[in-house]
């Protein structure tokens, strides 16, 4: 029973995206959080020798690359690059248009959890952290990059084209101007 814990804990970290909080994960795994810890460490240990490792991050752990790797994971990146899935581009489009703007703001737009997105996004450097909202819980603020500029060919955030509605305005605009 033990074991499958063990497996589930390392799928857990898998697929969290970032650290998984120890308390979190005893309660997803129905355990003790001095087991679940004792099961992290067994896991660091058999990872040692990888290409991964898990790391304990902010009260809880986090599967990643090892930091020695980072240059085969950028080629891999920028050879990915050219391929952002149509989630990312439509949340690439909401930071672009909206920016600076939180992940609440960004998933009350997309109506989905956008925490992979984004990753991915800082990770491939087409966006960044550029502060936090002065509101309760200071959230961060997403913007976008030079990277994202040369990615998309854009001199400046001035060259964007307009959205759908801000079109339709100038054309009426301009139909009552004549």
């Amino acid at each position: 029973m033990l074991e499958e814990r063990k497996n589930a804990l390392e799928a857990l970290l898998f697929v969290a995206g970032g650290p998984l909080d120890i308390r979190q994960a005893a309660t997803l795994l129905e355990l003790p959080p001095d087991t679940v810890e004792e099961l992290a460490r067994q896991l660091m240990n058999e990872y040692a020798a990888g290409g991964l490792q898990i790391v304990p991050v902010a009260g809880g752990y986090q599967m990643c690359t090892r930091n020695e790797l980072a240059d085969y994971i950028e080629k891999l990146l920028a050879h990915e690059r050219g391929r952002l899935s149509r989630a990312a581009m439509e949340t690439m489009a909401i930071i672009a248009y909206k920016q600076p703007v939180t992940r609440a703001e960004i998933e009350a737009i997309r109506g989905v959890n956008c925490d992979g997105v984004i990753e991915r996004l800082s990770l491939h450097r087409l966006i960044k952290v550029v502060g936090r909202k002065d509101t309760v819980g200071r959230p961060i603020l997403y913007g976008t990059t030079e990277e994202f500029l040369e990615y998309f060919g854009f001199g400046g955030l001035n060259d964007l084209p307009p959205l759908p509605e801000e079109k339709e305005a100038d054309d009426k605009k301009e139909a009552t101007d004549e």
